[in-house]
């Protein structure tokens, strides 16, 4: 079937301006992710711990996030994008100077801040700018938008470290503000983009906290999604770069894969919860999980060492395919919620509420790394996982849920 870009998206509301902004800015995401993890630790030579604690702070913009949206409440949802898009520019910037661990971890705070800022809002406008009946299409282009962004960040940043240490020789240091200067030029591009006359200047209605008794569940699951996310996101590129030695260009170029991957994954996961449901969905994919935090935590005792590196890249993919099974955990809260503002409000909750675990489990993950071992942080992981299937199998079968169509 064709496609028209007028069938989908309503005239004269800065659509293309959106979606290009949202391009360059998921390429900048992209290259940053990349290669953060090397820069900490080549660079700055941190250790778990030290991870663990710049990660501590990273996060704690997103559990603060609807407090200061509530303050930002009379902004519109545009200039918050391009408040937030400075902020990481600015953050990005302060990383030229050469600066103590403190001042490094202000300065990726501060990216953080424009990061999760952007976060919400993207999709409030992806939603503004379509047609009244296509507020999904319009959501599946950003999605695609960012997936493709990520992509093209990562295999920058292989492309850029690859060359600047196989064909020029170039110190590490000079790479990564070469990799910064050009951040900094498409968040500059991703900004100058969003200034259209068409572009609203009202606010939309912001999430609020939202708590009641019909979502204790969906609460405490978001508890082990946002511990098991952050092991993953903190600790496991960690253990390719500090126990196999992973060069920047061979993380970038593992994560493109797996962005890539992720770009068909998560539309199949999709329709596999549509038809096994999503209770199913969520008792087995944290069984899966726990066979790959084991995996991490053993791969080098039980495979030989040269072996290894390649089944944590195996188990590495896998993790990030296993991630994209969250969305049974939202299909599952729209069963409960009554209305569309409360469902809204839950899921920006159920953020809150896994970036409040997330901020406790980086720097008492880096503390166990260092005081028991590598095998025992990622046997609490998988701990973890089994009592997530254990709790999902609590849950309702989808025939005993209330009816799907008082959410719709």
């Amino acid at each position: 079937m064709k496609f028209k870009f007028s069938e989908v998206f309503r005239e004269n509301t800065g659509a293309g301006a959106f979606f290009f902004s949202i391009l360059l800015w998921g390429i900048g995401i992209g290259c940053f992710a990349a290669a953060m993890n090397n820069f900490l630790s080549d660079i700055y030579i941190m250790d778990s711990v030290e991870r663990g604690w710049l990660e501590f702070f990273r996060e704690m913009p997103g559990l603060l996030l609807v407090f200061i949206l509530a303050l930002l409440h009379r902004v519109s949802d545009w200039r918050i994008m391009r408040i937030g898009t400075l902020f990481s520019m600015v953050g990005t910037a302060l990383l030229f100077l050469s600066a103590n661990m403190i001042f490094v971890t202000v300065f990726i705070m501060i990216w953080s801040v424009g990061e999760h800022l952007v976060m919400p809002v993207r999709q409030v406008i992806a939603m503004q700018v379509a047609r009244p009946d296509h507020a999904g299409q319009s959501l599946g282009f950003l999605t695609g938008a960012m997936n493709f962004g990520k992509v093209s960040g990562s295999l920058i940043v292989a492309a850029i470290f690859f060359a600047g240490t196989v064909w020029f020789k170039a110190p590490e240091i000079v790479l990564f503000r070469v990799l910064w200067g050009l951040i900094i030029f498409l968040m500059t591009l991703s900004v100058i983009s969003t200034f259209t006359k068409n572009a609203p200047n009202v606010p939309s209605r912001r999430p609020r906290l939202y708590m009641a008794k019909k979502f204790s569940k969906f609460y405490l699951l978001e508890l082990f999604y946002g511990a098991r996310k952050q092991v993953f996101i903190t600790f496991a590129p960690y253990v390719l770069i500090r126990e196999y030695r992973f060069s920047t260009a061979a993380m970038a170029a593992l994560l493109g894969i797996c962005a890539f991957v992720n770009i068909f994954a998560a539309p199949f996961i999709g329709r596999l919860t549509d038809r096994l449901g999503y209770r199913n969905i969520m008792i087995w994919d944290t069984v899966v999980l726990c066979f790959v935090c084991l995996l991490y935590g053993f791969a080098g005792k039980i495979f030989p060492f040269e072996l290894a590196p390649g089944i944590l890249c195996i188990n590495f993919l896998l993790d990030a395919v296993i991630s994209t099974t969250s969305l049974a955990t939202n299909i599952y809260v729209r069963t409960l919620a009554e209305s569309q503002d409360e469902l809204t409000s839950t899921l920006s909750t159920g953020i809150s509420i896994n970036h409040l675990i997330s901020i406790i489990v980086a720097p008492a993950g880096g503390w166990i790394w260092m005081k028991f071992g590598l095998g025992t942080l990622f046997s609490f992981a998988a701990i973890m996982a089994v009592c997530n299937s254990l709790f999902a199998m609590t849950l309702p079968a989808e025939e005993a849920c209330p009816d799907e169509e008082k959410s719709r």
